[in-house]
């Protein structure tokens, strides 16, 4: 059955475009979700670099990961800004859930200028056929800025470069998570 929820609909390219040995990059680690399942779609060969600002983000990931004794993931304690900084090869995949942490402190949330940062070295990272995948989360003042900002980042891109989709849900209110998907060509 289809989950008509915003972050399905990432997976559901995540999934069609990660490889076994790939690398790739989970620029906001948040509970390890989206890590863990990176981290078995690059299976044993591939490398998964996960970032985040917060230690609780770090120990909960960890802690997930233990479970499975995933060891290909690389956790790294600093924002999604600095991933060039780490990640020094070409990736397929570089997903962003953005907001805060799930039950974590709600006053510290990604910011629109440190995301546009992130993904503006997410392009120079990808590798052709690779994708960045963005979920947004509009429902907070600052979530409603980094929106702005990223759509108004995406639509900008060469075409001849990049194939750029927005998907979000017409009829729902309160404003629902919406994604960004960013192909390279």
């Amino acid at each position: 059955m289809i989950e008509y929820k915003a972050r399905s609909v990432a997976r559901h390219w995540i999934e069609n475009i990660v490889k076994q040995g790939d690398t790739v990059v989970d620029a906001t680690m948040g509970n390890g979700h989206d890590t863990l399942m990176l981290a078995h779609l690059v299976g044993k060969e591939g490398t998964v670099f996960a970032f985040d600002v917060q230690n609780g983000a770090l120990e909960a990931t960890h802690k997930r990961l233990a479970q499975e004794e995933i060891s290909n993931v690389r956790l790294i304690l600093c924002g999604h800004e600095r991933m060039d900084s780490f990640v020094h090869v070409p990736v397929s995949c570089v997903v962003f859930n953005l907001g805060w942490l799930p039950s974590g402190d709600k006053n510290i949330t990604t910011m629109a200028a440190t995301t546009i940062e992130a993904l503006n070295k997410a392009l120079v990272l990808l590798k052709k056929g690779g994708i960045i995948s963005i979920c947004i989360y509009p429902g907070h003042p600052e979530g409603k800025r980094e929106k702005e900002e990223i759509l108004k980042w995406a639509s900008a891109l060469s075409d001849k470069e990049f194939a750029v989709m927005h998907t979000y849900f017409a009829n729902q209110g309160n404003d629902p998570p919406e994604n960004v998907i960013v192909g390279k060509l």
